[in-house]
């Protein structure tokens, strides 16, 4: 199932972030090596929700700095 939330994952990014597929690796961080801003990561954030029907809190976002934190934060909380 990992691998499928990754996969998943990868595409709200890369659709939100406009980078290349090949740039979104499981230890990626979302700031540093995507270049995402505070913008990028709310509606990063919000993509997520929208794709796995999850509830973000802020305090979850603010955990979440790699695409693996993202994929963690998402099989624990997705039904």
């Amino acid at each position: 199932m990992s691998d499928d939330i990754f996969e998943r994952v990868k595409k709200v990014v890369v659709d939100q972030l406009t980078v290349e597929p090949s740039e979104v690796l499981p230890e990626s961080s979302l700031q540093d090596d995507l270049q995402a801003d505070s913008l990028d990561l709310v509606e990063l954030m919000i993509g997520m929700e929208e794709e796995f029907d999850v509830k973000i809190d802020d305090e979850a976002a603010q955990s979440i700095k790699t695409v693996q934190d993202a994929v963690d934060f998402i099989s624990r909380n997705a039904s």
